[in-house]
């Protein structure tokens, strides 16, 4: 069992850390959305960029333990990391928008939906581009 964890330790330490970045995504969602009655295009655009925030840090550190602090490797990763998420994003934003506004379909369920998509392009993303180990 423990040689199972440690194979796939970076696919279970993503999936739990990307469980952590959703509750932060979704709590500042509902929170604006329900608490605030922030329109929910805003709300999804807040919520984002806490858990972009949330999700670099324990994605260099826990994840995918990318070691280096040097400054061009920190502002790379940091650069790729942003705009991956800014496609992501976009991409999830896009999906609320068409099913939302066109399609009338339940927001918070769109939601949880489109985050399937999202977790599997960021983790593709972040494990082939962003903290790929050079070697």
């Amino acid at each position: 069992m423990k040689s199972l964890f440690v194979r796939y330790r970076e696919l279970v330490s993503y999936v739990f850390w990307g469980g952590m970045t959703t509750v932060v995504n979704y709590a500042a969602y509902f929170l604006f959305t329900d608490v605030f009655h922030v329109h929910y295009l805003v709300s999804n655009v807040i919520a984002w960029a806490a858990a972009v925030a949330f999700a670099f840090l324990v994605n260099k550190l826990l994840v995918f333990q990318s070691k280096s602090w040097a400054r061009s490797t920190v502002f790379r990763e940091l650069w790729q990391f942003l705009s991956a998420r800014i496609l992501s994003g976009v991409l999830e934003t896009g999906i609320l928008w068409f099913f939302v506004d066109l399609l009338h379909f339940n927001d918070g369920l769109v939601k949880i939906a489109a985050s399937v998509l999202v977790v599997i392009l960021n983790y593709a993303l972040s494990k082939w581009i962003i903290f790929r180990k050079n070697g």
